[in-house]
C-alpha cells in the first residue's frame, strides 16, 4: 500500500491494518523543500555485500601487521541478512 496527503492518524491506523495483515506499507509527503517517507516493510530478506576478509598468515612473519586480518578490495561476498 502506497499513501500520500494523509493525516498521520489516517497512516497510523492503514499502517497497523496492514502490518496486521503482512502487508507492505509505504507512506510519505513533501511540502515545499521539505517531506519525509516512512515504509513498514515486515519481515523481508535483502543482500548486502560485504568485502571478504583474508585470514592470517601462518608463516614464519611475525608482529602487528602479520596478524591483522588484510581486507581485499577486488573481493566481496553476498550476506543475506
Amino acid at each position: 500500500v502506497c499513501l500520500t496527503c494523509c493525516s498521520k492518524d489516517s497512516m497510523v491506523r492503514i499502517n497497523q491494518i496492514c502490518h496486521k495483515n503482512g502487508i507492505k506499507f509505504f507512506t510519505g509527503d513533501v511540502f515545499g523543500y521539505h517531506g519525509f517517507m516512512f515504509a513498514d516493510l515486515g519481515q523481508h530478506e535483502f543482500v548486502e555485500e560485504k568485502p571478504k576478509v583474508a585470514k592470517a598468515s601462518t608463516g614464519l612473519e611475525d608482529g602487528p601487521e602479520a596478524k591483522r586480518a588484510r581486507l581485499e578490495a577486488a573481493e566481496t561476498t553476498m550476506v543475506k541478512k
